[in-house]
């Protein structure tokens, strides 16, 4: 026994020295890149290729070229990084991200997930506070009522069990998560091995704020807008607009790395997707975009703002289009399952703990057979429901059709009757029934669409090659 623990703690000390190696090399290469960045750029990417090895070939290839080539789209954007970055913020969001979230993390998830026989996630999304200060049409969030929160040891809790699990990256949803300003950035200093991302409407980031996120350095806002000034207050009320974009101004005087959150309807769809819209976010000096598609969750959903199937479509060409031609990082939620296999909820990249503490198996998807007063996060994944996931997934191979209850309803139905699962909607619990019934149009109506446009999609990736 004694032999086994010296053999344990020096493999423990070898991938600590291992570790920290790899940071300081990191670190250090950024020293070196903001001594001259033109200069260096071409040094650090020599260096990468030499540490990444046969990893990450393709990836590579195209950073080099963007670095290279002045007529590239991201040409700019890579100098934006560089230049307009804070060179603090910069290394703990790389360091924390490249070495801490996927050198070391994504082995130990893998690792773990051979071990325990279940999903293990690459990041977990919590909701510190169910509280918010706006109240959006159609916002499903509302239905959980604002007296909900989860306390500051209850998240270091989380934060804890997912890093022994190697999860390092850590989403804050909400509620309106900036209510808890003090909590998070306590959490911030505590693991300062972190990231964190928090979706977030922005009427809360204050200077004072942004000083602390600037001192700590792993803390990144994604402020959400609904369109134009027209749409978003449309949504989220008058002058939330001019708040948010406020907000997103002093993020870039501060040098902060920030991006924004989008979800797509019925009703904001040619704002939203727009090209003057993305070229706006680019005028404004954000770093990247994630689009959302309208999810009808809670029983005072607005299923009219789901998206029609041509809207849907035209979604999925634009953000393609302006991805492959602009200077800014965009992903669609739904639409780019193919890049992650299908769905990536029931903890096989992510799950949701909401602000009573239920661990849903995905941030749209209410229903949760654990909670993490009464289970750990290992424990949480290994029930029936996480299971039903673990064993179903992909829900389609028609990786536009990736989510159990949007294009697959029949799939939570199955899942939900099939487990102890439960509504954790305290004030207006949902039926999986009333839920999935909103859906069953939609999916019929997307699936031909949807089959037409993944053939299109085999058929260009297949002439490429």
């Amino acid at each position: 026994m004694m032999v086994l623990n010296e053999k344990a703690q020096k493999g423990e000390l070898a991938m600590d020295v291992s570790t920290t190696i790899k940071k300081f090399g990191l670190e250090q290469a950024f020293n070196y890149l903001y001594k001259d960045p033109e200069k260096n750029l071409l040094k650090m990417m020599d260096w990468a290729d030499k540490f990444a090895g046969n990893e990450f070939v393709s990836q590579r290839k195209i950073v080099r070229e963007a670095m290279t080539n002045p007529e590239h789209p991201y040409y700019g954007y890579i100098r934006h990084i560089i230049k307009d970055i804070d060179p603090h913020v910069m290394k703990t969001t790389a360091v924390n991200f490249f070495i801490n979230a996927a050198m070391i993390g994504w082995p130990k998830q893998n690792e773990c997930r051979e071990k325990y026989g279940c999903n293990i996630p690459w990041t977990i999304l919590l909701d510190p506070t169910s509280a918010c200060n706006l109240h959006c049409t159609g916002c499903w969030a509302a239905e959980y009522g604002n007296k909900l929160n989860l306390t500051y040891d209850e998240i270091d809790g989380i934060i804890e069990q997912g890093k022994e699990l190697g999860v390092y990256l850590y989403i804050y949803t909400g509620g309106e998560p900036l209510v808890r300003k003090k909590d998070l950035i306590r959490l911030c200093e505590k693991h300062s091995d972190c990231v964190f991302l928090c979706f977030t409407n922005g009427t809360l980031i204050d200077e004072a704020f942004a000083d602390e996120m600037l001192r700590v350095g792993n803390f990144v806002p994604a402020i959400s807008l609904e369109g134009f000034e027209e749409a978003t207050d449309l949504r989220r009320g008058d002058g939330v607009f001019k708040k948010a974009t406020a907000a997103m101004e002093l993020l870039r005087k501060k040098k902060l790395f920030y991006g924004i959150s989008a979800c797509y309807t019925s009703a904001n769809f040619a704002s939203i997707t727009s090209e003057e819209f993305f070229d706006s976010l680019i005028d404004m000096g954000a770093y990247f975009i994630w689009y959302f598609h309208y999810m009808p969750v809670g029983n005072d959903a607005s299923p009219e703002l789901m998206p029609a199937p041509e809207q849907r479509t035209e979604t999925y060409r634009r953000i393609r289009h302006y991805r492959a031609t602009k200077p800014l990082f965009a992903m669609d939620f739904q639409n780019d399952a193919e890049y992650v296999g299908g769905c990536i909820a029931g903890g096989r990249r992510y799950f949701h703990i909401n602000a009573n503490g239920d661990i849903d198996p995905c941030v749209f998807i209410h229903y949760s057979d654990s909670n993490i007063r009464e289970k750990t996060i290992l424990e949480a994944l290994q029930s029936p429901m996480m299971m039903a996931y673990h064993d179903n997934q992909p829900f389609n191979e028609n990786m536009l059709r990736p989510c159990p209850m949007l294009e697959n309803p029949e799939k939570l139905r199955s899942m939900v009757a099939g487990t102890d699962a439960h509504s954790t909607d305290l004030q207006s619990p949902e039926t999986v029934e009333h839920l999935c019934a909103k859906c069953d149009k939609y999916a019929e109506h997307w699936k031909p669409v949807a089959d037409e446009l993944w053939a299109e999609n085999r058929k260009n990736k297949a002439e490429k090659k």
